[in-house]
């Protein structure tokens, strides 16, 4: 049996990563990002291990999380699902004045990965949209440039897959990927996504899990377990760099090699 973590399992892909595994008779921890989603997630996860509480809208919070969560590993894999999407009207800042989607989506993972001890894998949800993402770390965070929401998510799915390859590049040791779940029906999905819930789930559930060769490759970014071309933005090492820096100072912690 392994120890699993899986960020955003209150419902959705990470809920259903988490009840894969669950099932595959591993040791899983839920998180939620309010009391109320939590019992939610106890609820229709029996025997998870446990759910940690934190938003990761909130800096403090994240930190709290990472170390709560730490406190119950350690894990063999974590799953950085959470995210939120891209569709605001305006540029929504948080409580600690970031824009929501990029803290959500990027600042996140980013912290919890380097203030958490590090598991033998990890893997971090990205999009199909991540090739539509443009770069732009001179203005991370939309104050420069006209709000556009949906571009705001293509460039956190953009960031999301640009940090797990800067990671896998960092920690040759740890086996890194990021995933394309595909358009899944759920509440962010929508009623008109393609794919069922279940193979939205199975490439993460894979990595995370599996012992087989193809699954313990790292530095990927994979859709339905088949290695897909990235955003060439992604794998320019320049960039991750960057958007490395730009993380260490928001949130002032270093993800260190």
């Amino acid at each position: 049996m392994a120890r699993f973590f899986v960020t955003g399992s209150s419902d959705g892909i990470g809920r259903e990563t988490a009840r894969q595994l669950i099932a595959a008779g591993h040791h899983v921890v839920l998180h939620a990002r309010t009391v109320v989603r939590a019992g939610d997630a106890r609820r229709a996860l029996p025997k998870a291990a446990g759910v940690v509480v934190g938003d990761l809208a909130s800096l403090s919070q994240t930190r709290d999380l990472a170390r709560t969560a730490a406190d119950a590993g350690p894990f063999d894999a974590v799953v950085h699902n959470a995210g939120v999407g891209g569709q605001l009207t305006d540029r929504t800042p948080t409580t600690d004045g970031l824009e929501r989607i990029f803290q959500v989506n990027v600042v996140a993972p980013y912290l919890l990965t380097a203030i958490m001890p590090t598991p033998k894998r990890l893997v971090y949800l990205t999009s199909r949209l991540q090739s539509a993402g443009r770069a732009h770390l001179d203005d991370l965070q939309w104050e420069q440039r006209d709000w556009d929401g949906r571009q705001a998510y293509c460039d956190s799915k953009l960031y999301d897959l640009m940090l797990a390859l800067a990671v896998a590049r960092l920690w040759p040791h740890v086996i890194t990927n990021g995933v394309d779940p595909g358009w899944i029906r759920t509440r962010m999905g929508g009623p008109g996504a393609t794919d069922d819930l279940p193979e939205g789930a199975d490439t993460q559930v894979w990595l995370a899990s599996a012992s087989e060769p193809a699954a313990l490759a790292t530095g990927r970014y994979l859709k339905h377990r088949v290695e897909q071309r990235p955003n060439p933005q992604a794998l320019d090492v320049d960039l991750q760099s960057g958007l490395l820096a730009a993380l260490d100072t928001i949130t002032g912690v270093q993800l260190t090699s």
